[in-house]
This record gives structure tokens, C-alpha cells and sequence, in this order.
């Protein structure tokens, strides 16, 4: 592969219908509970009716009340992911390079992936499984916290958001997509139409990054 020109970037994933091809943490974790009509419903009301993020945590809080760490561990496990995301990790890195995961969904899941070599790894703040509190609602991220940690991770690594690439594929990363200058929409919903400089459709990680690497050959 050819190397990146210059100083390293910072390569920012999105985890649900990114990282996880068409589907998502909450939809996975709701399998391992038999409710997947459920979490459906909801997330109809998320995409389609307006409900924002900490209403849908703490709704799905309420339907995973019974849930284990071994669900959770299954829901992971059995998470239909996107092919070579440890490779292209590793090569990141290896290039100089710095790589963040950023999920609005539960920080116990995206927090797995720091195993995988992610740099770093942020989702919405839940409380323990087995839950004993309730949501915090101003833990649960939002479109626009993306943004805010795509700024400090950039400070903590002496970068801009000029040498960011994100990779993503709904609205809820529309607002980070408008913030740095490379962007891939991968699978992605019609959110992202016109907004993202690279479009993949497919199951290998490693084929959605070598379009930003063949760009910036």
C-alpha cells in the first residue's frame, strides 16, 4: 500500500450501520433479549418521528432491565461487523496515525472495541450492566458530540480537524461530516448524500479506507 503524505491523520468511525453493517448495538443487544419488535419501534421513533437520544436510552433502558454481561458479551460476539476493522486499525497506527471510535450508542459496548486497537473508543454513558440506576440523560451523546470529542481528540493529539477523515453512514453523523474535510459514507442512508468526498458499499473495512488512501496518494 502507498503511505500517506505528511503527518499522521486521525480516522474517526462511526459503530452502528458502519463498523456494524446493517444493524446496531441496540438491535443487537435486543436480539439476545427477544425483543427484537421492540427495539424496532423505537428505533422507528428515533429515525422517523423525532425522538432524540436520551429518550430512546431511556426507553431502551426500560425494555433491557433483565439484561446480563454475558448478552451483552453475545450481542458483541454475534454482531454482524464489517470485515478487516482490526487490520486497518493496525495499519493506521503503524502509518502514524491515531483512529477513535464515536457511538451514540452504550459506552459498554463501543468500549470492547478498545481490544480490537482503536485508539480510543466513546459511546453514550449507561450505567452498569447489571443495571441498578437509571439513564443519565446528559451522559447520552447526541450528532453534535461527535463534534466536541472530534475537537478534543484532535487537541489531545496536536491535530486539526483538517487532518480528521471520518466514516459513516446516517444523520447522525451529518454534522461531523460538514466538519472535517474527509469523509466516507459507508453503506450509508440517504443523510449523507452529497455531504461525504468517498461512498462504499460492501464488508471490508480495509476497502473503505483504501479510498482515502488511494486519494491521498
Amino acid at each position: 500500500m502507498t503511505t500517506f503524505p505528511g503527518r499522521g491523520r486521525l480516522h474517526l468511525f462511526d459503530l452502528d450501520g458502519t463498523l456494524i453493517r446493517g444493524s446496531a448495538a441496540a438491535v443487537e443487544i435486543s436480539r439476545q433479549l427477544g425483543l427484537t419488535e421492540e427495539i424496532a419501534a423505537l428505533e422507528r421513533g428515533f429515525l422517523l418521528q423525532g425522538m432524540t437520544p436520551d429518550e430512546f436510552a431511556v426507553q431502551a433502558r426500560e425494555l433491557w432491565s433483565a439484561l446480563t454481561k454475558e448478552q451483552v458479551t453475545a450481542a458483541f460476539e454475534g454482531a454482524p461487523w464489517l470485515a478487516g476493522i482490526r487490520e486497518v486499525w493496525a495499519d493506521i497506527r503503524a502509518e502514524g496515525g491515531r483512529c477513535a471510535v464515536i457511538s451514540l450508542s452504550p459506552d459498554f459496548f463501543v468500549e470492547r472495541l478498545l481490544d480490537w486497537g482503536v485508539d480510543s473508543a466513546h459511546g453514550s454513558r449507561w450505567p452498569s450492566v447489571p443495571f441498578t440506576e437509571p439513564i443519565h440523560r446528559p451522559g447520552i451523546l447526541d450528532a453534535a458530540a461527535k463534534v466536541s470529542i472530534a475537537h478534543r481528540l484532535c487537541a489531545e493529539y496536536g491535530l486539526g480537524l483538517e487532518d480528521c477523515v471520518a466514516y459513516g453512514d446516517s444523520m447522525s453523523d451529518a454534522k461531523l461530516f460538514a466538519a472535517v474535510p474527509v469523509t466516507v459514507a459507508v453503506n450509508a442512508d440517504r443523510h449523507l448524500a452529497g455531504l461525504s468526498r468517498h461512498a462504499y458499499t460492501g464488508d471490508d473495512l480495509r476497502e473503505a479506507y483504501d479510498l482515502v488512501r488511494k486519494s491521498a496518494a
